[in-house]
């Protein structure tokens, strides 16, 4: 695949200083008087491809893109294009409920944050080799605007993943430890019946109390004995 050719006559140093595939990485490059901004829409959530923005300014000041007269619209076009997706993950950091809905949002700061980082560093580079353009300067620093809003984002979002995280940790091992309270509990009830339980059985112990002919004994030893078991059961539930 070649690169894109505008209908516009580059400086032969300029020609020279490009690739054939493509406009490779932001960039600026500066030649007899002319200044060749490389810069690059934001990255398709997708597939993380992204279009190159070829601005060109002449000496006499004007600013043109991909080859037309428009180049100081579309640079702020571009700016708002980032800004704009800047907005939207804003809302949806805000809004995340889950580490997952963190994760998403992450994945598409990621590339977000590294492309206007290097379009505001391409900015600063076309400020400093032209020092005297008003609107270079104006579309500078709002670059580095931008770039520094999705930084600061970035960092937000990795720090309310790291705190979800963190807390899911905390409430895991809270958990456990209660688990391991409950089980220490019924070790000493184990503890407690288990020597008796085993001498009944070896030895076949029959005890009259005297409550053998009492109607409704076994009623009331059933029910005396469910009653034991959920108090015995709240007991070892109870935190």
């Amino acid at each position: 695949m070649k690169r894109k050719t505008f209908s516009w006559q580059l400086p032969a140093l300029i020609e020279a200083r490009l690739g054939e595939k493509t406009y490779g990485r932001q960039r600026t490059i500066y030649e007899e008087k002319h200044l060749l901004i490389i810069l690059h829409t934001p990255p398709d959530p997708e597939t993380h491809k992204r279009e190159a923005w070829v601005f060109l300014r002449k000496p006499n000041g004007s600013l043109m893109w991909n080859g037309q007269d428009t180049g100081e619209e579309k640079l702020k076009r571009l700016l708002k294009i980032y800004a704009g997706l800047y907005d939207k993950l804003d809302d949806a950091e805000d809004d995340a409920q889950s580490a997952a809905d963190l994760l998403v949002v992450l994945e598409a700061l990621a590339p977000l944050n590294r492309a206007s980082t290097n379009l505001a560093n391409t900015l600063q580079s076309a400020r400093d080799l032209v020092p005297d353009d008003p609107f270079l300067i104006a579309m500078r620093d709002e670059a580095y605007e931008v770039s520094r809003n999705f930084d600061l984002l970035l960092s937000d979002a990795k720090l309310a993943l790291d705190y979800r995280t963190a807390r899911s940790a905390e409430a895991q091992h809270a958990k456990g430890m209660e688990m391991a309270r409950a089980q220490h509990k019924l070790n000493l009830i184990v503890a407690a019946t288990f020597p008796v339980m085993a001498v009944a059985t070896v030895f076949g112990m029959n005890l009259f109390h005297g409550f053998e002919h009492i109607y409704g004994a076994f009623w009331m030893a059933l029910g005396m004995g469910m009653a034991a078991g959920v108090g015995t059961i709240g007991w070892v539930a109870r935190r």
